[in-house]
């Protein structure tokens, strides 16, 4: 199966609530629709992810975040605009546009463009952003093929993207976009 299609159907799957496995620019992620709580909850359960934490949104352009950056003022937008695409995540304020299960406990929403070419091309294909999580069990190394994916979750994945990682040693830098602190690098 050609890798367009297997985008394709996999952007299917996102649309009725399934849950996905793809590689990043670093490891392999497990992501849904972030409009989908259902799809969410199971997300998470399969990480055995504290949900107060939330997870990272990523999307394929900045203009996929359209929702999220309305009124942020141009000096705050200015540095997300410079930084994308690439491994630059961003908590940025909320504004109650994400479900809770997005943002944990937090005020803030962390937002990525990826530089990788097949997470970008899934994020069109869908329409929209994404989840984007590491594909591990909480506490436990991520994932780094498509086999460690299949090991780990098995049969609990709607679907595995093939594909390689982006070549770069680590997870995205995380910046919180009011103050400036780096809270992962």
């Amino acid at each position: 199966m050609s890798q367009a299609h297997q985008i394709e159907q996999a952007a299917a799957t996102l649309r009725q609530g399934g849950v996905i496995a793809y590689p990043t620019e670093a490891v392999w992620g497990l992501g849904c629709d972030p409009d989908n709580e259902e799809a969410l909850a199971r997300l998470l359960r399969l990480k055995r992810r504290d949900p107060a934490k939330g997870v990272i949104l990523v999307a394929a352009s900045i203009d996929q975040f359209d929702a999220w950056l309305e009124g942020l003022p141009a000096e705050q937008q200015a540095p997300l605009a410079a930084s994308w695409p690439g491994p630059n995540t961003w908590l940025v304020p909320h504004n109650g546009r994400s479900l809770p299960l997005v943002h944990g406990e937090h005020d803030r929403v962390a937002l990525r463009v990826s530089a990788h070419p097949l997470v970008a091309a899934l994020c069109e294909a869908f329409g929209a952003p994404i989840v984007s999580t590491s594909a591990n069990v909480a506490s436990e190394p991520p994932a780094m093929s498509a086999d460690e994916v299949r090991t780990l979750f098995g049969t609990e994945l709607d679907a595995v993207v093939e594909g390689e990682l982006g070549g770069l040693a680590r997870p995205s830098t995380i910046r919180d976009l009011v103050s400036g602190r780096v809270l992962r690098s």
